[in-house]
């Protein structure tokens, strides 16, 4: 490890960074392979054991299934915020707007900045280069309206 580095950088993700993370790559499991939220589920987390450790599994299961039940309410807040059709998106953006808005809608305990921030991060890790600024713009939308 290089010695310049910062503490942050240093730093390990944090218990619900990491639920948000494993959570991410689950909803895009489901929406691609439209197989049952238990299927994906376990599947994700026999295929990933050593990327769930460090994850707080509890709101990563609440996080991912409760998004999913939730899918219409999600997509009906998060449809007038986009500048193109929900199918249009890159399908790991349109994971992290999912997760991200029911968490705006739903999860009332968690402020709506790190909910934006902590999707910003999530794709920043698995999105196209530049995704995290659109994700920004689309979830400052929604949360304006919350």
């Amino acid at each position: 490890m290089a010695r310049n580095m910062t503490e942050q950088q240093v730093r390990k993700p944090s218990a619900r960074r990491r639920a948000r993370e494993c959570a991410t790559q689950t909803m895009y499991a489901w929406d691609v392979a439209q197989n049952s939220v238990e299927q994906v589920e376990i599947a994700f987390l026999t295929d990933n054991a050593e990327e769930t450790k460090g994850a707080d599994l509890p709101y990563f299961r609440r996080l991912f299934r409760q998004t999913v039940m939730q899918i219409e309410a999600v997509d009906n807040a998060l449809i007038p915020a986009l500048d193109r059709q929900l199918a249009e998106l890159d399908p790991i953006e349109r994971a992290v707007l999912r997760l991200a808005t029911y968490e705006l809608l739903f999860e009332r305990d968690v402020p709506y900045k790190v909910v934006i921030n902590e999707a910003i991060e999530v794709a920043k890790a698995f999105g196209a280069e530049d995704s995290h600024k659109y994700i920004n713009g689309v979830l400052d939308k929604i949360a304006a309206t919350r």
